[in-house]
């Protein structure tokens, strides 16, 4: 599944492992990439698009799939629902080329900017995973509130899953 060698990813993973977080001070101004998961093992990952700037997806990452994103340079997920490793675009081909990953000041999430391959990264069929919105002023449907729907689908999930 990836092009880097296993030692480069166990490296990055050993780097993740070891970064201080004992002082907070030092993980909000000091440069040391020190990522803060939550008690499942988990960071979130907040992916958009490098050049429009758009949010595309929301995500979360754990410490191995951070390493192999680190070493692939290609976005690497951990699936919450699958509870397992998921290389963005592995069964789509629609991959996320990480062009950068910036932290957050006490380093509890992540924002990924990405060069997104092919015509969507949502599994539904859109550019984006965000192709509806919730109107500020909102309008009933019985009980419900309804969405509007602000981007067309970009390709047929059922021909690429």
């Amino acid at each position: 599944m990836f092009t880097e060698s296993d030692s480069t990813v166990e490296l990055l993973r050993d780097k993740l492992r070891t970064a201080a977080r004992t002082d907070k001070n030092a993980v909000e101004k000091d440069l040391v990439f020190a990522p803060k998961f939550d008690g499942n093992g988990l960071i979130t990952a907040v992916t958009v698009d490098a050049e429009s700037g758009e949010v595309l997806m929301v995500a979360c990452m754990n410490e191995e799939s951070l390493a192999q994103t680190l070493a692939l340079g290609e976005a690497v997920y951990f699936s919450r629902s699958r509870q397992k490793l998921w290389h963005k675009g592995a069964t789509s081909g629609h991959t996320q080329e990480v062009v950068e990953i910036r932290t957050d000041c006490d380093q509890d999430a992540l924002v990924l900017r990405i060069r997104q391959k092919g015509p969507g990264c949502c599994h539904a069929g859109y550019g984006s995973c965000f192709y509806r919105s919730v109107p500020l002023a909102a309008e009933q449907a019985g009980d419900a509130l309804v969405l509007q729907q602000i981007a067309e689908a970009t390709y047929n999930p059922d021909e690429v899953y």
